[in-house]
């Protein structure tokens, strides 16, 4: 007897040891891999193009208008067990180009730069009237096959003798 209750005790301490692994954080990276001696090695006057390209690989994204640049972004994040996943560390390389394609200035960025908005849940204000549910409900009533500019007359006419396509 004693046995299959330290059996059962075991068991038990076993179960919660395996469910509570399978709560661990879960880490995410994305975007470039930061390599920083590639990184130090783009200097601006000496670098063109085809050698950003050939050390650091494409870029994230690129710019379309304006000056030409090049950004290299790249995101780590963490998740708890059910939550959101939020950012842990966030690495931005800016590379700009001159018009003849040769570096101009590399800029290096980081978390401070990003900005948490929390936009506001509750209502949007907009022009127009604040109707009621009822009255979203049951507004149309008697509005339908009503004509424009009738002045709520229902399907008549719109003066002495004439139809409503003027005839």
């Amino acid at each position: 007897m004693r046995d299959s209750r330290q059996m059962l005790r075991s068991g038990c301490a076993l179960a919660l040891v395996v469910l509570a692994g399978g709560c661990a954080s879960i880490r995410d990276h994305r975007g470039y891999t930061v390599d920083s001696a590639l990184v130090d090695s783009v200097q601006p006057g000496v670098d063109n193009r085809l050698s950003v390209e050939r050390s650091l690989g494409r870029p994230t994204f690129a710019s379309q208008f304006g000056t030409p640049t090049w950004y290299y972004v790249s995101l780590n994040s963490k998740q708890a067990p059910f939550t959101r996943p939020r950012t842990d560390a966030e690495f931005l390389l800016k590379v700009n180009f001159d018009q003849s394609g040769n570096v101009s200035s590399v800029t290096r960025g980081g978390m401070d730069k990003v900005v948490r908005l929390n936009p506001d849940g509750h209502k949007t204000p907009t022009l127009g009237r604040d109707r009621s549910f009822f009255e979203d409900l049951f507004g149309n009533i008697g509005a339908v096959g009503a004509l424009p500019g009738s002045g709520g007359t229902q399907g008549g006419t719109t003066g002495p003798g004439r139809g409503p396509n003027g005839s």
